[in-house]
């Protein structure tokens, strides 16, 4: 029998990217999955959108906050409902190729794996593929301190093995806090390096928000993980130094 995936989507105004979010699931080759969305209480027309998706395919399930919350409580609302071995994460406006599921659930029961991303593509607000993003094929809590290489819309864990580990309640950095967390319970995070994710970006440029990443970033280093300052430091002009290399 089939792993059941629990794919975790939050939303918030997302009325006009997130058709083609919910569309690109409906689109796995790989069928024994529940998309579970937590609507972080919209003021456009999003959650009606979803919720007709809901009324098509039983396999949707919809939730919605009744005030705004931010994108980790939704994550979390989801994940706390989900049913399935695997969790995976897709935000409404982003997409996945159709062998995604597939193929990555076969490599991580190959593997054994606790924690898998993929390659994946950014593209713009048309849907043009901009760059293609190339991870390591492994990376663990030390080598993730230096640089996020794993994109949320690829990421997948074992909850068989992991048991339940949720997003922490913070503004900036999510998802890597999560993956750290997770790699603090297993050795490695493995890439199954197949281009299967499309990742949106938004109008801003990067080097109009430069300064408030790195402000984020610095932030995240010694409010939220509590590095010593020269640790902090290390660390810090590691991210800056493979961010140069990375948007080279």
């Amino acid at each position: 029998m089939k792993q059941l995936v629990s794919i975790i989507m939050p939303s918030y105004n997302s009325s006009k990217t997130i058709i083609s979010s919910i569309q690109s699931v409906l689109a796995q080759k790989y069928e024994n999955w529940e998309l579970l969305i937590t609507d972080d209480c919209s003021s456009d027309d999003t959650l009606e959108i979803i919720l007709s998706f809901s009324k098509k395919d039983e396999r949707i399930k919809v939730f919605s906050f009744d005030n705004n919350r931010g994108a980790g409580a939704a994550r979390n609302n989801s994940i706390e409902k989900a049913n399935g071995r695997y969790i995976a994460f897709l935000d409404s406006d982003d997409m996945w190729h159709e062998d995604k599921l597939m193929k990555q659930v076969d490599f991580m029961l190959t593997g054994h794996y606790g924690l898998t991303y993929t390659a994946y593509s950014k593209i713009n607000v048309d849907g043009q593929v901009k760059k293609k993003i190339k991870p390591p094929e492994q990376v663990n809590y030390n080598e993730l301190l230096k640089s996020n290489v794993i994109g949320c819309l690829t990421a997948m864990y074992d909850v068989k093995m992991l048991g339940k580990v949720y997003m922490p309640l913070i503004r900036k950095r999510q998802d890597m806090a999560l993956w750290l967390n997770i790699l603090k319970k297993i050795n490695f995070a493995y890439c199954l390096n197949e281009n299967l994710a499309f990742y949106r970006e938004g109008h801003s440029s990067l080097s109009s928000n430069k300064f408030k990443v790195l402000k984020s970033q610095w932030s995240f280093y010694r409010d939220h993980l509590k590095l010593s300052f020269p640790l902090a430091l290390y660390y810090f002009f590691n991210y800056i130094h493979r961010a140069l290399i990375k948007h080279a």
